[in-house]
């Protein structure tokens, strides 16, 4: 949680340098930045600010769009259907079934400018000063240029990742508005994929590299610049129809070798979402937060967590609990239903009739990973990130209870997502082996009709107890880590010569296997590609890249099945699609947007 300034007044300040970030709107306005930049001091306040600013986007509306949308995190409402509605706002991007009006496009479209604008605002001042009259040399200036430079490239892969080649390239600090890239869509793909790598090769030598002293994990560094790149290369063929495997995989080993900075893999895998995490060796880049300064340390808990979660966690609340994000359940609603709600003798989504390989998220989990058992903090976190069956206080142990549709009984989270409260206890659904489970739509239901304990809870970061008086909202929001490099060099190297990836992915894996042996059993028959995808997914569960960095690459996002596609009732009637329309692997520009500025062209299809 090492802060660089505290950014909310540089904030705004920058805001009245640039007068408006929102292309749908009017684009910037200027002027004479030397009133304010006056020392270094200044200066690095207004780099400060742009991190702020990049935090709160990325880590809310990026992050609705790309997990939310794929098969390991939902969006589910409760209450038969209407707590958490919010007239379907985030519920479309569960179901795959948003459009160009869609509210939530729209919200991550007007967010995705801000950061932008503010770095060709201060990339725009800073080429104008005059370096020795603020007391700083031309290097001293070209470094945060660099700085400022691979921000906007970061932000601008964000916005990539959703909207391709009908972005608008705006790189200026001008009244002029842009429309698209390039009228073709796959062109203005190459267009904005041609630039960001310009971006991070011109501006990676004058960054800062980590020596081990780690003074480099809350900035732009070279390590980040060059996995920043690492991620375009990855995923080329999805982004520009090229396959770049082979020089993705030579990057892997530059960054493996040293040649960016010094890292390691973490041994203790609670040191990446922990307190002082910015001290990690695997940490290459996190958003530095602190409670009261830069707050989104709770992004990643409170939406999974119920309005009374101080109660079992112990911790300081100043955000309350959204009891509305759940992971992705692992069994339908067939058997004998418990009155904790669920029923006994359900069946996994990973087995017969279904045989899914996506979804299912804690049966995916090897039973000796410690992220697998319940989660738990009595003198430290024990590692165990999921909440589970009946939910205690870690004060005395007393049962914490549910509200809403389950008001006054105890809490207790399943694994199933459905209406058991409808149905008297005991009552019984069955299914015929080996047939596929669509006569009964209690078997399997959309994520519109969950109760208020469907679904297990994720706790990726650990909430401290109020005894150690620390704010569970200052540890750091991760956003780039060494794994992720080991990954991708492992599925580089099986895309481009046919080597196993599990030798690499499971140097990773063992750390996870404290008090047992490593074992592969829940994949041990499954080809090299779904093993491969189903490791990305529980390495990086939700941190914000599930629809991209796996799905999409596996052509798993629309082609893929889990949960209730193909197998649940769909609002207004029918079913989800087992296979949705490819035109959903790009989100559309939100029909304001287009309104505003003609010459945005709408994505393919929509």
């Amino acid at each position: 949680m090492k802060k660089y300034l505290s950014w909310s007044f540089s904030l705004a300040i920058l805001l009245s340098l640039a007068a408006c970030t929102d292309l749908t709107e009017e684009n910037f306005s200027n002027i004479d930045a030397t009133v304010y930049y006056q020392n270094e001091t200044s200066v690095k306040g207004a780099v400060s600010a742009i991190y702020g600013e990049a935090a709160y986007g990325f880590c809310e509306y990026f992050f609705y769009l790309n997990e939310f949308s794929a098969d390991q995190i939902a969006w589910r409402t409760w209450n038969a259907g209407g707590w958490g509605w919010d007239e379907g706002l985030k519920f479309v991007l569960s179901t795959q079934t948003w459009t160009s009006e869609a509210k939530i496009v729209l919200q991550a479209w007007q967010k995705a400018w801000k950061t932008i604008g503010l770095c060709n605002q201060l990339i725009y001042d800073l080429q104008k000063l005059d370096p020795a009259s603020i007391a700083m040399t031309q290097k001293q200036i070209d470094a945060y240029i660099a700085e400022v430079r691979t921000l906007r490239a970061w932000a601008y892969y964000n916005n990539f990742e959703l909207w391709g080649g009908a972005l608008p390239l705006n790189v200026d600090v001008t009244t002029d508005v842009p429309g698209s890239a390039d009228a073709d869509f796959d062109k203005g793909c190459k267009t904005i994929f041609d630039f960001i790598v310009k971006e991070l090769d011109e501006s990676c030598p004058n960054l800062i590299q980590e020596d081990g002293s780690n003074a480099t994990r809350n900035r732009m560094n070279q390590a980040m610049n060059r996995m920043l790149k690492m991620r375009l290369l990855l995923n080329a063929e999805v982004f520009i129809k090229t396959n770049q495997y082979a020089q993705c995989e030579a990057l892997c080993d530059s960054l493996l070798n040293g040649a960016f900075g010094s890292y390691s893999i973490a041994t203790d895998y609670r040191d990446i979402f922990e307190l002082n995490n910015e001290t990690c060796p695997e940490v290459v880049f996190a958003f530095a937060n602190e409670n009261g300064q830069l707050n989104i340390g709770w992004m990643r808990d409170v939406p999974f967590l119920p309005y009374n979660y101080d109660s079992i966690c112990g911790g300081m609340t100043s955000q309350s609990g959204w009891n509305c994000v759940i992971l992705a359940p692992s069994y339908d609603n067939s058997g004998t239903q418990l009155e904790t709600g669920g029923t006994t003798g359900a069946r996994c989504f990973l087995d017969a009739p279904y045989n899914d390989k996506l979804g299912a998220v804690y049966a995916r989990f090897e039973d000796g990973d410690i992220r697998k058992q319940p989660y738990a903090y009595t003198t430290e976190w024990n590692g165990g990130c999921i909440l589970r069956g009946e939910q205690k206080s870690v004060f005395d142990g007393h049962t914490i209870c549910a509200d809403a549709d389950r008001n006054g009984q105890p809490l207790f989270y399943v694994d199933q997502v459905g209406q058991f409260a409808t149905q008297p206890a005991g009552f019984t659904t069955t299914v015929a082996d080996g047939q596929q489970v669509t006569a009964d739509a209690n078997i399997v239901q959309n994520p519109r009709w969950g109760q208020t304990n469907s679904g297990l809870r994720l706790m990726k970061y650990p909430i401290y107890p109020e005894s150690e008086s620390v704010d569970y909202q200052s540890i750091d929001e991760v956003e780039f880590r060494w794994a992720e490099v080991v990954f991708t060099k492992a599925e580089c190297a099986w895309r481009t010569k046919g080597t196993s990836p599990k030798d690499l992915v499971n140097s990773v894996r063992q750390r996870y296997f404290v008090d047992s042996p490593m074992t592969d059993e829940v994949a041990s028959t499954w080809s090299d590609a779904e093993w491969m995808l189903h490791q990305w997914g529980l390495e990086f569960l939700c941190e914000g890249r599930r629809r991209r960095t796996d799905l999409r690459r596996f052509n798993q996002f629309t082609q893929g099945q889990w949960w209730f596609f193909d197998r649940a009732v769909a609002e207004g009637g029918g079913k989800y699609p087992a296979q949705r329309d490819k035109k959903y692997e790009w989100f559309p520009l939100p029909e304001n947007a287009i309104s505003v500025n003609p010459g945005l062209k709408q994505n393919p299809n929509y």
